[in-house]
């Protein structure tokens, strides 16, 4: 088994999309990339632990690559906003690619240029690239949001502006 760290904004926005492709084994809301241990969800959105919101994938890479990841990663936030995602503003909020080895942060590089060379968004896509530091998962009540609270998460996917993103960019690829 294989790892991915990936935030994008709001954790709960970046659990479903990955959910239904063969290979992937978990995917698992948490805080990522600050220097508290174990930090609660009152905490992180402080914007004082240095974590972000982000999700944790544990995959099978002879079904599924990180390439893949990326591919459905991408169709899930606005890459050229680092300052938060949507109408959630803050530094836990901010997209960033946490690579555990060095194919997966030459993968991300990659993308990222590929993206650019595609000119898929009106700006450039500034996604940060970091090496893997720690990852804490949230509170049982965050987990599989989509899925406790289907009402809720369909109307902050509209809400917040991010489903009419995404299916200006990509279409309806993530339903």
């Amino acid at each position: 088994m294989a790892y991915a760290t990936l935030a994008g904004g709001c954790f709960w926005c970046l659990v479903k999309p990955f959910t239904s492709y063969p290979g992937i084994e978990s995917v698992v809301s948490g805080y990522s990339g600050g220097h508290v241990e174990n930090p609660t969800y009152e905490e992180v959105c402080s914007d004082q632990t240095g974590h972000v919101e982000a999700v944790q994938i544990i995959y099978d890479p002879e079904i599924t690559g990180f390439d893949n990841i990326l591919d459905i990663y991408f169709k899930t936030f606005d890459p050229t906003d680092n300052g938060g995602q949507f109408f959630d503003r803050g530094e836990h909020y901010a997209p960033v690619i946490f690579y555990h080895d060095e194919e997966q942060k030459k993968a991300a590089e990659a993308k990222i240029q590929e993206l650019n060379e595609a000119a898929i968004f009106n700006k450039p896509v500034i996604t940060p690239i970091r090496p893997y530091k720690n990852f804490y998962p949230a509170e049982s009540y965050h987990q599989d949001f989509y899925k406790k609270n289907p009402m809720h998460y369909e109307q902050y996917q509209r809400g917040s502006g991010r489903q009419a993103f995404i299916e200006k960019h990509w279409g309806k690829q993530n339903d």
